[in-house]
């Protein structure tokens, strides 16, 4: 016999637990299927920004098992400054680190507790009848669906399905992480390494973190765009070595405590949304270039997804479009451009002396690099987008003609 929900999610990540949440919230029936057992391990740096933690209170799921961030140190060669989180905007004025397993869990749970119908170890696909998606397939049967979300994370079977792959010539990225004991471990800052190199001395477009987990163990991880010279050869393995030996002197780091494990980060999807169905979070491509952090979009995401679906079922996949896009799509998009900018090396090394040289374009870097900066920004930062999103439209073409050899 076939089943029927008003929503289908397909994953239980915090995008697709958010959308569970919000639609059991909202009364109504509501299905997460996640193809993982309980307490899955997303590869990630762990770190929640303050607009990850403004959305954990609108879900109502409190952050009692994660370590609190008051700010980010970037280190740039020999400078160094600690920027607090602002005080006083939209968002809290601290952050967290959450490590994934415990995260997920706390999520998925939440959706459970709401109402949600949360089934772990199961495959789903989406059912297309006639162009439309009209439901999910398990192999336990059929669930038909007003709405199916798709929250699967980086492009798959799925995306190729409804069409909904990266976009070939958009930027992605490549990060890697492992886990070390640190007697500093119950720092409040995280810290970004802007002056990374590889093998042979060239500067890469990316970061090295150190982000403390209060647990006695800290997060320690690198991350590298493509748009950098020689990127189809670049050994993250080694990148991370590299990163290791510049903090374990200042970190007191011990042995990695599990083998490190690399993940691709998607910044750019051809569609979003079509009939009967939403994309969210990673699978929607929304990911900071700047950063690789995607984890409060894909909370917000989702939400929005259940939101507009609350406005009509027919119309709900092009609101939800037309919201995501009005509210990111400008900012993304200026990521990716600013990717293709600093994938040139000289270009990468002035950017990061001005990136830091002043207190006041510190702290609008302090802004992209906590996902704070969107459609809504006020003030210098949002200001500065926008230029940079006018400025970087002009030179596209030029950009993409002259990006570094991969």
């Amino acid at each position: 016999m076939t089943e029927r929900v008003d929503i289908a999610v397909i994953g239980g990540g915090p995008a697709g637990a958010a959308a569970g949440i919000a639609a059991a919230q909202a009364g109504l029936r509501v299905v997460v299927l996640e193809k993982s057992e309980r307490g899955r391990d997303k590869i990630c740096g762990d770190g929640l920004t303050p607009r990850a933690v403004a959305a954990m209170d609108r879900l109502g799921v409190p952050l009692d098992g994660a370590h609190r961030i008051g700010g980010l140190r970037m280190v740039a060669g020999r400078q160094v400054r600690e920027l607090p989180w602002p005080s006083g905007g939209r968002f809290p004025d601290h952050g967290a680190v959450w490590p994934r397993r415990r995260l997920d869990a706390a999520l998925i749970d939440a959706a459970a507790a709401a109402g949600a119908d949360v089934r772990f170890g199961v495959e789903a696909e989406p059912v297309i009848d006639d162009g439309r998606v009209v439901g999910v397939s398990t192999p336990s049967g059929r669930i038909d669906a007003d709405m199916v979300v798709i929250a699967a994370g980086a492009p798959g079977k799925i995306a190729r399905m409804l069409g909904a792959e990266r976009v070939a010539d958009e930027p992605f990225g490549l990060a890697i992480r492992a886990y070390a004991e640190t007697p500093r471990h119950g720092e409040d800052m995280l810290e970004a390494c802007l002056t990374l190199r590889d093998a042979s001395g060239t500067p890469v477009p990316g970061y090295g973190w150190m982000f403390p987990c209060g647990d006695g163990t800290v997060n320690i991880g690198v991350g590298a765009l493509s748009t950098m010279r020689g990127f189809k050869s670049l050994n993250l393995n080694n990148l991370l070595d590299a990163y290791r030996d510049l903090v374990i002197d200042s970190w007191s780091l011990g042995e990695y405590l599990e083998r490190p494990r690399a993940w691709r980060l998607p910044m750019s999807v051809q569609r979003r949304h079509g009939p009967g169905w939403v994309a969210i979070g990673d699978a929607a491509g929304l990911v900071n270039p700047m950063n690789g952090e995607g984890i409060d979009y894909g909370l917000e995401s989702g939400m929005a997804a259940v939101d507009a679906f609350m406005g009509g079922v027919d119309t709900a996949p092009a609101r939800y479009d037309a919201e995501i896009g009005a509210k990111f799509d400008s900012f993304l998009r200026t990521g990716r451009r600013f990717a293709f900018l600093i994938g040139h090396p000289r270009i990468l090394r002035s950017g990061l002396r001005v990136a830091v040289g002043t207190q006041a374009v510190a702290n609008i870097t302090l802004q992209v690099m906590g996902n704070l900066v969107d459609a809504d920004t006020p003030g210098a930062g949002g200001r500065v987008m926008r230029l940079a999103d006018r400025t970087l439209a002009a030179a596209d073409p030029l950009l993409r003609r002259t990006r570094a050899a991969a």
